[in-house]
């Protein structure tokens, strides 16, 4: 495959759709499709063909505004309708060309005025089980590009150039990683896309592998060009099995079109990607344990250095970046790492892709610069609190994240802005709270979560989360005592600083956060037997009525 023979193929697609008057493109992602998109799709299609119109039906992946699906998106009138079902098929057809079917129309342009989509550019514009649909949007224009123009080295100047920061949660930059890796001596090194997204609430890595599996696997091929490495695997959640079932059309797709395998581009560089499926262990999010999965191993930590970098999976250099990472890095690439560090913050580029959840109206993928305030995400973006209900706190980094409040509104959400309020990015999921939630409940959950997830090789973790969690259950349950708060603080500060990987040091971030903005709900709960919020059955006060 040349850069003109690619030409072709995207010209081809083009003018193919170009025939018809109108697309109707129709979500297919995980949530949309369990509203069953797939019998609107269908019924779509037959309403064209009963109603003889010249008109192209398309499935898409995650279109974002999940609280509105399953979403329908008409091309080129840019129209968007939600919660569409089946039996509004007819009515969307005969629409077509005159005015719109009011009662189905999304009103919400602010909610997508705001964003900035890079990883998501794609998003509800290709069918992600055809390969041809990417290509007709400069898919694999960076691969070749770089493979015809550029040097590995110049490459990773690029990433390097860009500020890209490992979408994963580290927040490590990716072009000196990138750099290391291929400084390391090895005769065989290997590129892995960690697709383990095990936090609650968070589908941002899955809706990404869903809508546009392509746009990883090439974002995978720079990177092995870059570093040297000939072989990468893509571990991916057994869970997710629609993620799952593209990528493999994925792949296949990009082998028979001569993007994957030996002498790419015909040049002298060869590179081929496997699928490896995790069980559900969290902890495998950790790239240790994520190798030794890969390896067959039981997915447990292991102390650095050395760091995969120099000595990976089978002891050999390995790169090792997420999905939302390798998404970037094309349209770097392909517009240069200036245009990419030109968005974001100073130490932040670039954009972010959340899911935004919890008691929020407009649940969904949202992909927004860094730099923004989480006012302006919560409010501009997800709509604000519903039922009339107030703003409680916001959770951002999964379980290893931190709970902030009102007052921390404004900050701007990057890196070192969200770790200074004790905070953290984390992969990009967003947990906002209402005052129906009681903080020291919502740690408490966040905590079992951690402790249920500790694999248990290390005693901080493995004992230290079950003692927390046993001490958040008194106060919880109203039987807890000062002394019992003093101990938590203590063992928070002894599981952060001894566990061996970042699960066990990160886990204590729900309850110190919580214990610095909410410290007066484990008072209440402890001191007055009494939880604001009404979310915990105090045992000691239901013992003094009965008495």
């Amino acid at each position: 495959m040349t850069i003109e023979e690619l030409d072709q193929i995207a010209e081809s697609t083009r003018a193919e759709y170009a025939k018809f008057d109108h697309e109707i493109n129709i979500c297919m992602g995980t949530g949309c499709l369990s509203q069953h998109s797939d019998k609107l799709k269908d019924a779509l299609a037959k309403q064209v063909e009963t109603l003889g119109k010249n008109v192209f039906v398309r499935r898409t992946g995650c279109m974002g505004l999940c609280a509105a699906g399953p979403l329908v998106l008409i091309d080129p009138e840019e129209t968007l309708y939600q919660h569409a079902h089946e039996e509004h098929a007819e009515a969307i057809v005969k629409s077509l060309g005159g005015q719109p079917v009011k009662d189905l129309q999304c009103e919400l342009r602010e909610h997508f005025d705001q964003q900035v989509h890079v990883v998501l550019e794609n998003s509800g514009k290709v069918d992600p089980e055809k390969i041809d649909d990417y290509i007709a949007r400069d898919g694999y224009r960076a691969l070749l590009a770089a493979l015809s123009d550029m040097t590995p080295t110049g490459v990773i100047r690029q990433i390097k150039e860009s500020g890209l920061r490992g979408r994963g949660g580290g927040g490590y930059p990716t072009g000196l990683k990138w750099d290391t890796v291929s400084k390391a001596v090895g005769d065989l090194k290997y590129v892995i896309c960690n697709g383990d997204e095990g936090d609650p609430g968070a589908f941002m890595d899955r809706s990404v592998l869903e809508s546009d599996p392509q746009r990883v696997i090439e974002g995978m091929a720079i990177a092995a060009y870059a570093v040297g490495a000939s072989k990468g695997y893509i571990y991916v959640r057994a869970e997710y099995p629609l993620a799952v079932n593209r990528l493999q059309a994925a792949l296949r797709d990009a082998r028979r079109r001569g993007l994957l395998g030996n002498n790419i581009g015909n040049t002298p560089f060869s590179f081929d990607v496997e699928i490896r499926l995790g069980a559900g262990a969290f902890v495998c999010g950790e790239e240790t344990a994520l190798i030794a999965s890969i390896e067959g191993k039981r997915g447990m930590p292991k102390s650095r250095p050395p760091y995969p970098a120099v000595s990976g999976l089978w002891g050999k250099p390995t790169l090792i970046n997420n999905v939302e990472t390798f998404a970037n890095i094309a349209p770097i690439i392909r517009k240069g790492g200036k245009w990419f560090a030109g968005m974001g913050s100073e130490r932040s580029k670039g954009t972010k892709v959340f899911a935004l959840t919890g008691k929020i109206s407009n649940t969904g993928l949202v992909e927004v610069p860094m730099g923004i305030t989480l006012r302006e995400i919560i409010y501009s973006i997800g709509g604000g609190v519903p039922d009339g209900r107030s703003f409680k706190a916001v959770q951002t980094g999964g379980p290893s994240g931190g709970c902030l409040p009102e007052s921390m509104l404004d900050i701007s959400v990057s890196y070192d802005g969200l770790i200074k309020v004790g905070a953290m990015m984390g992969s990009g999921g967003m947990i906002v709270m209402d005052d129906t939630s009681c903080m020291v409940n919502v740690a408490k959950f966040f905590i079992e979560f951690c402790m249920t997830e500790s694999c248990g090789k290390c005693i901080p973790c493995r004992a230290g989360t079950a003692q927390m969690h046993g001490l958040l259950s008194k106060i919880c349950t109203g039987v807890g005592t000062m002394e019992d708060l003093a101990m938590l603080e203590e063992l928070c500060d002894t599981v952060k600083n001894a566990s061996l990987c970042g699960l066990g040091q990160t886990a204590p971030n729900p309850v110190l956060s919580t214990l610095r903005y909410f410290r007066n709900e484990y008072i209440d709960h402890i001191q007055h037997k009494k939880c604001t919020a009404g979310a915990c059955a105090m045992k000691a006060a239901e013992e003094e009525v009965v008495a």
